[in-house]
């Protein structure tokens, strides 16, 4: 029989992992998640990506890619107008986020959207 038994004291837990904290304390940030998977795809000016998020400010978004492009998994880009636009890509190692994204979305499916009704 399995011992249900809880315990306390330093040996109960055994703690989070810094890299676990570290992407957490980054992409677990409302808003982040959205913004990479948008940028997943292609380059985005700001208005559409902004467009392409609802509910999201114009200074939350210009935060939340301030802090991508600081982490380098965002790269800010001035195209030369008229009329002058930005817009942002991903970097290598914000494109290598795709597995992660990809399977946390099958996760969803699976365990966050269940529907009680039939289609």
């Amino acid at each position: 029989m399995a011992d249900t038994r809880t315990y306390h004291g330093p040996e109960a837990c055994s703690g989070v992992g810094e890299g676990i904290t570290s992407v957490f304390g980054l992409l677990g940030k409302r808003w982040t998640g959205m913004i990479v998977a948008a940028l997943m795809q292609r380059p985005v000016h700001f208005a559409d990506l902004r467009r392409g998020i609802p509910g999201i400010s114009e200074r939350m978004l210009s935060d939340r890619l301030t802090e991508l492009s600081a982490a380098g998994l965002v790269v800010r880009e001035v195209d030369e107008g008229p009329p002058l636009r930005v817009s942002y890509r991903l970097t290598e190692a914000g494109a290598a986020l795709d597995p992660a994204l990809q399977e946390l979305a099958r996760w969803a499916e699976k365990h966050l959207l269940k529907t009680d009704t039939p289609c």
